[in-house]
């Protein structure tokens, strides 16, 4: 190519930026996953409890412990000092009923989002849309911290690939969302846990994608992540032996009742995947009405004493806060218009 028909630099440059990054408003940098670890350490106190946890998930889903595991806890959380609270609460009760439950605290800190909304405390620590993502991969490492050091382990929802990296070692259980179970990626990612996974219906009430899920990872996988040093890298899992199946009801009605367990434990075993189930609450079980989870955990406890479903039934996932009921973002940013402990 001659000279004269080289492109100038400038009619390169404005090229370039007419293919990549078009839709792109603003890139900012993110703090490595090995420097948050090492200003909030991991101590002895809380491994030894996430340990404990993650021992004691693992032995219930197996069927080698006949206790019943329950995840319980806000919907999500907004307000670190309501759930350490909260967390306060539910470790009075754990010591009590220890023989009978293994009680982990439902700690979820991303929202999956039909449409647009709050992501959730570490995409908007301070619901304001500023998005200030590293404040909230520190409160949220903060908060796990915390609560793991009171005794309680932790579970949380793997919503994006990377967070887990900045919190995965603080937490005793894993759940994929109704919306992300058929995702390769977050399957992938299952795979290379280091707690128990449990994967829900999807929001159709389609099992198989579950089934699916549990038996992808469990197999070894091959895909990209982020070292801890927030480097790109190709990673090699060995699989997950640690899944399991949980219901959570669907848009048509709820999936918790005998019938539905049984269906799906059948259905479980014929796969060559582990039977044993988590049942959700809330969500399609409860039409969304969190008034209505009683009923559902009445059907649990009538199955798990007088149906041979009931051995089955390895954990119930349950929303609860300090205060009933569910609150939206004040339209007019006051966020102290928000009521304390509620979701």
């Amino acid at each position: 190519m001659s000279a004269a028909n080289k492109p100038s630099n400038h009619r390169y440059v404005h090229a370039l930026n007419e293919l990549d990054d078009v839709n792109i408003s603003r890139i900012r940098p993110l703090i490595p996953p090995q420097i948050l670890m090492e200003d909030l350490p991991l101590t002895e106190l809380a491994a030894a409890t996430i340990v404990k946890g993650r021992k004691a998930a693992e032995a219930i889903i197996q069927g080698d412990d006949d206790r019943l595991l329950v995840v319980v806890g806000p919907c999500s959380i907004h307000n670190p000092a309501a759930a350490l609270e909260y967390a306060d609460c539910l470790r009075a009760y754990a010591d009590t009923a220890g023989e009978d439950l293994c009680i982990v605290m439902r700690v979820y800190f991303e929202k999956p989002r039909t449409t647009v909304g709050w992501k959730g405390l570490i995409n908007d620590p301070d619901l304001n849309n500023n998005y200030s993502i590293n404040k909230g991969l520190r409160k949220a490492r903060t908060l796990l911290l915390d609560i793991a050091e009171k005794g309680l382990p932790a579970g949380c929802e793997l919503l994006d690939t990377i967070s887990p990296q900045y919190i995965g070692d603080l937490i005793s259980w894993g759940a994929i969302g109704a919306r992300t179970t058929e995702s390769q990626v977050h399957r992938e990612l299952s795979s290379g846990m280091s707690v128990p996974i449990g994967f829900k219906n999807g929001t159709d009430g389609n099992v198989k994608i579950a089934i699916d899920a549990i038996k992808s990872a469990e197999s070894p996988h091959c895909f990209l992540s982020v070292t801890k040093q927030g480097l790109s890298a190709i990673v090699e899992t060995e699989g997950n032996k640690h899944c399991h199946i949980i219901l959570r009801g669907s848009t048509d009605g709820p999936n918790f009742e005998q019938e539905y367990v049984e269906s799906y434990t059948q259905q479980l075993a014929k796969a060559g995947v582990n039977p044993r189930l988590m049942i959700d609450c809330s969500h399609g079980n409860s039409s969304k009405d969190f008034r209505k989870q009683p009923i559902v955990s009445d059907s649990i406890a009538h199955q798990l004493c007088a149906t041979e479903t009931g051995k089955y039934i390895a954990g119930v996932m349950i929303e609860s806060n300090l205060v009933e009921g569910s609150q939206s973002i004040p339209s007019d940013g006051d966020l102290s218009k928000l009521v304390y402990g509620m979701s």
